[in-house]
Parts: structure tokens; C-alpha cells; sequence
């Protein structure tokens, strides 16, 4: 597999360092509310990406996702919500959770939290370990990185040193790229703000330092392999983790790292800082499927804009149904003779599939060419040129795109659970049945009318009303 490297600015030939083991540290959620689309678009190409290299390459998999519970934004959010941050952030994992599973992602090896003590004192080890080797400098109670102590600062971001400012800082966690400044490593403690001390004074994690302790702690001896994310994280975020883990260990932080462009919407960024943005749920709750969505984000190659519409996400929901037709016309099929040609081009689109994604995890790519398979065999059914025997060869290669895609499961998981929930189904249909008894004939329809629209169909007979999904 070949993957195009920030860090080099070009496409390298990918393998893992030792062990046939890929350690791979992705950058999760700051969980100061629920996630949007813009941030999943990122996690599910990161999640075919890891699909690829563990099903396609056949590597096992070390990744490393982290939830950050403490920063600037989680601590001003919880301290409105009147709750301490464990409490407040904990809603959110939760809720990153539920969206996780409903688009598919796999799960990560570990999901550290920022705030876990293990973390803290890895945090405290490495900020230590930057003061032995002179990359720090102390003011009022917190502890700052100095970035001139760092000759190759801003290699990841290619930032221009004529701007650096040296022994100007910043407090914030987040800034702009004209603000290259020394950042903090350890913020002393303010009125009201969580605290901690492992032996550097009262105060608490500046963001940076979190992801380069958690990532090394858990990963182990660097250079690890892989670290991903979005492309807005490659400053000053990602550029700082390199800073803070190159400087406490003398040894290259991550030989490769991938980034995930954004999520457009209507010539925006989607982003919680601009307001525009919408949830899986939201997604879920106007009547769209979760495996559309899913398809919609990896339906453009990772590294090119995409633009979200409710138009672009009915086309993926097609999409979707045209798979889904043509793997159900196989079971029509009846024809015992086996055709050798079909099942080479069955072997021809595997081996196609294959060189797209391992040519920087071209998705589009390699969905196009699972269509392109889909309209020959549709052809192929309709002139009778396939055979049971051919039925297999085919279900398998459909099975092996959907390990690295992931959509045609998701989609079967949701096939098989009704939209709504059967306790609920059972509750309105008792609520239906009474209100006729009252010959309360309108709340009835209501009920009938709202279920249909949310994909659950009613039918009465003499043994009563069943349900069945539309």
C-alpha cells in the first residue's frame, strides 16, 4: 500500500516497522459536545483505512483513539452545565459511541481518556523529561514549550520561521497559524478549573501534550507508525505533538501521517465553532439511513474536499439500492452451468479493487469499480450467462469489498432491526387500539400515519394488527 505522507509531501510505499504489527494513533473527539458529520467524515475513512491494512494487507492492528475531556472548550462547557468535567464529557462518549456503531467504525484497540491517571502521570513524565533536555521554561506556575529550542519546528506544517516570534507564547489550546508561539504544557490552576498535581505544581494538561503521552504510553518506543486525523489538526495540534515527543525522546515521533480533508457545506468547513453543522442523529432522525451516510463520506477520496447536501446524501441512499437489488437478483438466478469468463472478471474487478485502495486509499476509486462489476453481472443475469456455481464467486468478492467498506453489512444490520423500537411499535399499536375504542378514529390515523413515515407499516386482521417494516 502506498499513502501520501504529510510529513514527506508525497506518496510512500507503507509497511509497519516490526512484527507485522501497524500501531496507529488516531486523533478522536474533544468531547466538549456530540460530534458532527465533518468529524465522522474524517473517522470513517480512517476506519476503511484501517479495514484496508487489516483485511487487505493482512496486518494486525495496534490503534490507539483518544477522547480529550479536558481543554479550554470542555472546561468553559461544563463549568456553564454546572457539572465537573468526568460528569459532562461522559454524555458525550457516550453519544460518540452510539454514532460510532451506527455508521459502522471498528473498534479501536484503546480509547484513553485525557483525564485518566495513567495518562496524567505520562504527561508529567514526558513534560519532565522536555525540562531535563532544555526544551521549557516556567512563568507563573505553568510550564511552557520553547519552540526555538526546536531547529525543525513546523517541518510537519511547513511553517515559515520568519514568523516565529521567539519567547512570545500563547495560552490557548487552539490558534491560528500566524500565532506559531511557545505553547503551554502544563497550565497553572485558575479559580474553578480541575487541577491536578504529579509533581510539576497544581494545574492541569495543555492539549498538545496529551496526545503525544497517551500515543507513546500505549504504543510504546517511537517511531511509531502511522498518526491520522483531520487536515485541520496538522497545526498547530499535530505540529506541537511532534515537537513534544521528538523533544522528549530525541527519536522521530511518527514515520507516516495522514490527514482527512473536510466536510464542505454550502462553501463552509463544517465546523461546531461556525454553527453548521449536523449530527449522525441528525442525519438519522430526517428519515436518512446511516449506511447512506457512511457510503457519502468515503464516496470522495480522502484527501479532496467533499461537499454534504441532502441531495448528495439521496444519491448515496441509490447507490445503496442499487447494491442492494443486484445482490438480491442472485438469488433468482437457477442456471447450473458455471461461466469461466465471468468468474475472470470477477478476479479482474477483485484485483482492480485491490490496486485502488492500496494506491492511497482511493475509495472512490474502488467504488467505482465495484459498479463497474455490478452493471457487467446485472448483464450477465439478464442474458443468462450465470450459474449458481458462478453465485458464489461472486457473493465472495462482494463479501471481501465490504470487509475494507463496511456499507453492505451496515446496511443488513439495519435491515434487520426495525426503525423504531419494537417496545415502542407495541405501545403505539395498544395506543391505536384504544383510541378506536373510543372511536377516537383521527389518533388512531395519527398513530397509523406516523409510523408509516418513520418505515413501520400496520395491518389489521381478524388475529388483531401486526407490523412489518416498509
Amino acid at each position: 500500500m502506498r499513502l501520501y505522507n504529510t510529513l514527506t509531501r508525497r506518496e510512500e510505499a507503507f509497511t509497519p516497522r516490526s512484527d507485522n504489527v501497524v500501531r496507529m494513533y488516531t486523533c478522536g473527539l474533544t468531547v466538549y459536545s456530540r460530534g458532527h458529520i465533518g468529524n465522522f467524515r474524517t473517522f470513517v475513512c480512517l476506519d476503511v483505512l484501517r479495514r484496508a491494512l487489516r483485511y487487505l494487507e493482512g496486518y494486525d492492528m495496534r490503534q490507539v483513539m483518544n477522547f480529550t475531556d479536558v481543554d479550554d472548550r470542555v472546561i468553559v462547557e461544563s463549568q456553564k452545565a454546572g457539572l465537573g468535567i468526568r460528569e459532562y464529557t461522559e454524555r458525550y462518549i457516550a453519544a460518540f459511541l452510539e454514532d460510532a456503531a451506527a455508521l459502522g467504525l471498528e473498534a479501536a484497540e484503546a480509547t484513553p481518556r485525557a483525564t485518566d491517571e495513567e495518562n496524567l502521570r505520562a504527561m508529567s513524565d514526558m513534560i519532565r523529561a522536555l525540562e531535563a533536555r532544555g526544551h521549557t521554561y516556567r512563568s507563573e506556575g505553568s510550564i511552557y514549550f520553547k519552540i526555538a529550542s526546536m531547529p525543525d519546528y513546523g517541518k510537519l506544517a511547513r511553517l515559515d520561521h520568519a514568523g516565529i516570534q521567539p519567547g512570545a507564547r500563547i495560552d490557548a489550546d487552539k490558534y491560528d497559524k500566524e500565532n506559531a508561539r511557545d505553547f503551554a504544557l502544563w497550565k497553572a490552576t485558575k479559580p474553578g478549573e480541575p487541577t491536578w498535581d504529579y509533581g510539576l505544581g497544581p494545574g492541569r494538561p495543555g492539549w498538545h501534550i496529551e496526545c503525544s503521552a497517551m500515543a507513546l504510553r500505549l504504543l510504546g518506543e517511537p517511531p511509531i507508525d502511522l498518526h491520522a486525523g483531520g487536515v485541520d489538526l496538522i497545526f498547530p495540534h499535530h505540529e506541537n505533538e511532534i515537537a513534544q515527543a521528538e523533544g522528549a525522546t530525541g527519536k522521530p515521533f511518527s514515520r507516516f501521517w495522514v490527514h482527512v480533508e473536510h466536510l464542505i457545506l454550502e462553501e463552509e468547513k463544517m465546523s461546531k465553532s461556525l454553527g453548521n453543522v449536523f449530527t449522525v442523529k441528525d442525519v438519522i432522525d430526517q428519515g436518512h439511513r446511516a449506511s447512506a451516510l457512511r457510503y457519502l463520506l468515503l464516496s470522495s477520496h480522502y484527501r479532496k474536499q467533499l461537499r454534504f447536501s441532502w441531495a448528495t446524501l439521496a444519491q448515496a441512499e441509490e447507490a445503496m439500492r442499487r447494491l442492494g437489488d443486484f445482490l438480491a437478483r442472485l438469488e433468482t438466478v437457477a442456471n447450473a452451468n458455471a461461466h469461466p469468463a465471468l468468474q475472470e472478471r470477477v478476479a479482474a474487478a477483485r484485483e482492480a479493487f485491490a490496486g485502488d485502495l492500496r494506491a492511497d486509499l482511493n475509495t472512490a476509486g474502488a467504488l467505482g469499480t465495484m459498479f463497474d462489476l455490478v452493471r457487467a453481472l446485472n448483464s450477465a443475469i439478464d442474458a443468462g450467462d450465470i450459474g449458481t456455481p458462478d453465485v458464489g464467486v461472486i457473493r465472495d468478492a462482494f463479501a471481501s469489498f465490504d470487509r475494507v467498506l463496511g456499507i453492505m453489512s451496515l446496511r443488513r444490520a439495519e435491515d434487520d432491526r426495525p426503525p423504531v423500537p419494537v417496545e415502542e411499535i407495541a405501545r403505539l399499536i395498544e395506543e391505536r387500539q384504544a383510541a378506536r375504542r373510543r372511536r377516537e378514529f383521527g389518533t388512531a390515523d395519527r398513530i397509523r400515519t406516523d409510523l408509516e413515515t418513520r418505515g413501520i407499516l400496520l395491518e389489521d386482521g381478524p388475529g388483531g394488527t401486526r407490523w412489518k417494516k416498509k
